[in-house]
Parts: C-alpha cells; sequence; structure tokens
C-alpha cells in the first residue's frame, strides 16, 4: 500500500519500508511520529480513502542536508558575495502505511445510518403537506414582483 503524505511544504510518496529525508520535524532518534496529512492512498491501482489512512514513521536521525552557495556577483563593480547554508532535515524510514483506527469508527456510522431512515419516515409522513403549501406561497410572491416590473418599464420607455 502507497500513501501521498504532505510535510515541510513538499509531498512524498511513500510506503512501508521506505527511507525519505523531509524538513526538520520535533523528535529525537527512534522516537515514533504520526504523519497526518494524508493526500492520497492506495494499492496498486485502486484508490482508497485518504481521511482513513494514517502513516506511521520511525526518526532515524536529524542531520544537515548537503550545503547550499549563494554566490552574488555584479558585473564591472567588483562586487562578489559568497554565502552558504545547509538545511536542517530529519531522515525517516516509514514503518506502516494502512487504516488505523478509522475501522473501529466505520460500524458506529452504519449503525446511526440505520435508526436514522425509521425518523425520516416519520417526518415524511408530516412534510408532504408543508412540502405543497411552501411552493404555492412561493409563487405568489415571485409574480407579484415582475408584473411592478414590467410597469415599471413601460413608465420609463415613456
Amino acid at each position: 500500500m502507497f500513501a501521498v503524505v504532505r510535510t515541510g511544504g513538499k509531498q512524498y510518496r511513500v510506503a512501508a519500508g521506505d527511507k525519505i529525508a523531509v524538513e526538520k520535524l520535533a523528535g529525537e532518534a527512534g522516537d515514533t511520529i504520526t504523519l497526518g496529512d494524508v493526500l492520497l492512498a492506495g494499492e496498486g491501482d485502486k484508490i482508497e480513502d485518504a481521511a482513513k489512512v494514517t502513516v506511521s514513521a520511525e526518526i532515524i536521525a536529524q542531520a544537515k542536508s548537503e550545503k547550499v552557495v549563494v554566490f552574488k556577483k555584479r558585473r564591472r563593480h567588483n562586487y562578489r558575495r559568497k554565502n552558504g547554508h545547509r538545511q536542517m532535515m530529519t531522515l525517516l524510514r516509514i514503518t506502516d502505511v494502512g487504516t488505523g483506527s478509522a475501522k473501529k469508527a466505520a460500524p458506529k456510522k452504519a449503525e446511526e445510518k440505520k435508526a436514522a431512515p425509521k425518523k425520516d419516515t416519520s417526518e415524511e409522513k408530516a412534510s408532504p403537506k408543508a412540502k405543497k403549501a411552501a411552493p404555492a406561497k412561493a409563487a405568489a410572491t415571485k409574480k407579484a414582483p415582475a408584473k411592478k416590473a414590467a410597469a415599471k418599464k413601460t413608465e420609463s420607455k415613456k
């Protein structure tokens, strides 16, 4: 199973056992974290509901990435500036990609859905009268402004 997660402003496609380097995350080497922002999940060609998928990862190390050299120069002005930067990063090993506690919540929702139609049937008996009355009132109010608008148009033409 794979998932696409977002962390540090970037997106990563991960599967169980993968190692990735991400922007620095809080934690020590050996800690287990959960990557919460899952954008897409699936297995093979089949796509699953990303809201139900959790991604667990273990922190391998906190390290610095490769150096980025910033060099500024202005021609014919003897202006040269050289700076460097090493971004902090976290090395992660993806331990698990799968559905977690979301499966436990699904049966409760199914029970609520079964109970809901019983309430709807009692409301449907009372609501047809209200439904019939409401469109008649709406139709009456719609017709009246149309006549006034037509009268205003004829006056403006004169």
